[in-house]
């Protein structure tokens, strides 16, 4: 393993930090964390470290750092450790397996993600319910391609198994913030592979994360409609 110095700029509760903390540990690429909440949940009086401040053009995590250079957005940096570092890689060699991975990252990103934020952020209980329909519509795809292999884009873990390491994480909190519907059995199943993953024990949350995390989601709405009377 290289001995590059790395250091993710992130948050537990920001899925898209989760995403490139799973594939660090998955990998076993060693790295430190700087603790930066995403904007949203970020404590009044917060200081900003000013090398992020710097470095990242959107303010917004996850951003790492290698060996002096910087690179902010989760999907470029997965890329980027591909290009980094070689051992345990996240893609297959395959140019064509390469391409099914990329697309679904994509996807995942799409269609899960976007209705996932639409859950917990959401403050009216008919919008929450349209994310939440549009959330598991898109498990049902992802049961597709669970029927083929055990894997969402081949015979082993790749990187969309870290775009869903961000998903699984905060399961139990998106249904007390209002997800409904059943995972399929092969969602499910998939879930419990990925959590006996090297990975996902550095970023699978403790109850207390949950309960942060619905707290803060709570408050929110509660700001929110409070400001609309």
């Amino acid at each position: 393993m290289s001995t590059s110095t790395v250091t993710l700029f992130g948050h537990w509760i920001c899925p898209f930090s989760v995403r490139v903390e799973f594939a660090l540990a998955q990998r076993g690429i060693e790295y430190t964390v700087v603790d930066v909440p995403p904007r949203a949940v970020r404590p009044k009086g917060f200081v900003v470290p000013e090398e992020f401040i710097a470095h990242s053009p959107k303010l917004e995590v996850p951003m790492v750092k290698i060996d002096g250079e910087y690179l902010a957005d989760s999907i470029p940096i997965l890329e980027w450790l591909e290009e980094k570092f070689t051992d345990s890689s996240l893609l297959p060699s395959d140019d064509a397996a390469q391409a099914l991975v990329r697309e679904r990252v994509e996807w995942l990103n799409k269609y899960v993600y976007r209705p996932m934020i639409g859950v917990y952020y959401g403050t009216d209980a008919a919008l929450i319910q349209e994310s939440s329909v549009a959330f598991m519509k898109a498990m049902e795809t992802v049961d597709q391609w669970l029927q083929s292999s055990q894997w969402l884009a081949g015979d082993t873990p790749t990187l969309a198994e870290a775009i869903m390491a961000g998903v699984y994480t905060r399961l139990d909190g998106l249904r007390q913030l209002g997800l409904t519907g059943e995972l399929p059995a092969s969602v499910q199943q998939h879930l419990e592979r990925c959590s006996e993953l090297g990975g996902w024990k550095k970023v699978e949350w403790s109850s207390e994360q949950t309960s942060d995390f619905v707290g803060r989601f709570l408050k929110y709405r509660e700001i929110q409609n409070s400001t609309k009377n």
